[in-house]
């Protein structure tokens, strides 16, 4: 790609002066060269001075037999900056705690990378072209754990 049409700050913003593109995702390179798409700059959560993927702790979550979709989201935090949380949709006739999710985690995972927060869904808000938006995930996640003040979120 040469650049965005008509969008010159887009591209200054995208493409670097050795005209490399940054896409803003992350990756990891085998000993072979091949290169494995990880997650979204933008999604990395910094907990306690940690980077965590969120796309490494949905990957790993998928391995539970109860799990069908897993989304992974950092959420403001006063003593760590951000702590994890994950919105689950189990599969049909499952049912699943908490506890019983954190303890899958435990010993297989980081402890840092343990989601704080678990939400069960039945769904995720999304846009109309399916793409999911984890910003408002975060918003009602914000206002139903009442975390405004750790977001910065001045309330009446």
């Amino acid at each position: 790609m040469l650049c965005y049409w008509n969008n010159a700050g887009a591209t200054r913003a995208a493409i670097d002066t050795a005209r490399w593109m940054h896409t803003g995702d992350l990756a990891v390179m085998d000993e072979e060269g091949y290169v494995n798409i990880v997650g979204r700059i933008k999604d990395m959560i910094i907990r306690g001075g940690e980077n965590v993927y969120p796309r490494e702790i949905e990957e790993f979550l998928y391995t539970c037999p109860k799990i069908s979709d897993v989304q992974v989201i950092g959420l403001p935090d006063p003593k760590y900056g951000e702590e994890i949380m994950a919105w689950v949709k189990l599969r049909e006739g499952e049912a699943a705690t908490t506890e019983e999710l954190r303890d899958f985690c435990r010993d297989k995972i980081a402890h840092y990378k343990i989601p704080r927060y678990f939400k069960f869904v039945d769904s995720f808000p999304m846009t109309i072209t399916g793409k999911i938006q984890k910003y408002l995930m975060r918003q009602q996640s914000i206002e139903e754990l009442g975390l405004e003040a750790a977001a910065g979120i001045k309330t009446a």
